[in-house]
């Protein structure tokens, strides 16, 4: 049987740390993710919430390094949470046990993000100025062999997708 989700998305609130009477971690939160496609009719794309808990170590590194807005990557599973409360009523609910957790974005990526509002998953590549060529003494010399079957590709710094 296998039972593994992974998500990529932004928190939808602060994540806030309890214990349990006998000291162990928890931690709840949501994380709000895009779906792919857009609505014919307005263009707009809807939004899934996703409830994921986290315990122990991975529930307090994520109260202290998270926080709404943050991107975060969860690794886990989902788990089937239904219950009967006290006056006979059926709750159904999905949250997905956090196994794992890691940034969605670098600081820098995520302080450009808020600036500018894009995507800042993809940075583009800085372009450096190389030194001239010494020359050396023939004997120094490195042979790089038969580079033939290469061509040179001229880059203007765009991600070409």
């Amino acid at each position: 049987m296998l039972n593994k989700v992974i998500l990529m998305g932004r928190l939808t609130a602060d994540p806030e740390l309890r214990q349990t009477p006998s000291g162990v971690s928890s931690c709840r939160f949501s994380v709000a993710i895009n779906r792919n496609y857009a609505s014919k009719e307005t263009g707009e794309r809807q939004t899934d919430f996703i409830n994921v808990v986290a315990w122990r170590q991975t529930a307090e590194f994520v109260s202290r390094y998270f926080s709404k807005g943050k991107m975060i990557i969860v690794e886990g599973s989902l788990r089937n949470n239904n219950y009967t409360d006290q006056n006979g009523v059926k709750h159904y609910s999905m949250d997905v046990y956090a196994d794992n957790v890691s940034f969605g974005e670098s600081k820098s990526a995520g302080a450009a993000n808020s600036i500018t509002g894009g995507n800042s998953n993809f940075q583009q590549p800085q372009q450096t100025q190389q030194a001239p060529a010494q020359s050396q003494p023939a004997e120094e010399t490195v042979s790089l062999g038969d580079l033939g079957d290469f061509e040179e590709i001229l880059s203007d710094g765009e991600v070409p997708f």
